[in-house]
């Protein structure tokens, strides 16, 4: 029994964080736990639970290891306004420097003019310079 409340207590604690470290020791509490109901004593159960234990963590490094290469190989965007910021748009309505409206990503956004003196039409594409508030501000693009 105290193994699967120790398997129940790691398990739950992983929820919380985000190394999935403590898994691999509820893993280990819940063979320990088979082990116990097969009747084995106390110093087996312990050893089936540091066997298991270690094992799942060596199983899983190499999964880790090619997770954390992939992420750092891939260029992230980032997210919320980091994405937004360099992207194209589509002129919806008239963009100048008191407003406009303008297509991201299917998104509407309102838009101004960066350069108070352009003014976009309709279909033209701008490039997104800088959100601020809810409002991107825009350039002609140069693509």
């Amino acid at each position: 029994m105290l193994w699967i409340v120790l398997g129940v207590v790691l398990a739950v604690a992983e929820i919380f964080t985000v190394s999935l470290f403590l898994i691999m020791f509820a893993v280990g509490a819940f063979a320990a736990a088979g082990a116990a109901a097969l009747g084995a004593s106390v110093p087996v159960q312990a050893l089936v639970f540091a066997v298991v234990s270690a094992l799942t963590l060596v199983a899983s490094r190499p999964a880790v290891r090619r997770h954390r290469e992939k992420t750092a190989q891939t260029d992230d965007d980032g997210f919320g306004l980091q994405s937004i910021e360099g992207a194209n748009a589509l002129v919806l309505e008239q963009v100048d420097a008191d407003g406009g409206m303008v297509k991201i990503d299917g998104e509407m956004w309102t838009a101004r003019s960066y350069d108070g003196t352009q003014v976009f039409e309709p279909g033209e594409r701008v490039r997104v310079i800088q959100v601020k508030g809810v409002t991107a501000l825009v350039w002609r693009d140069d693509i």
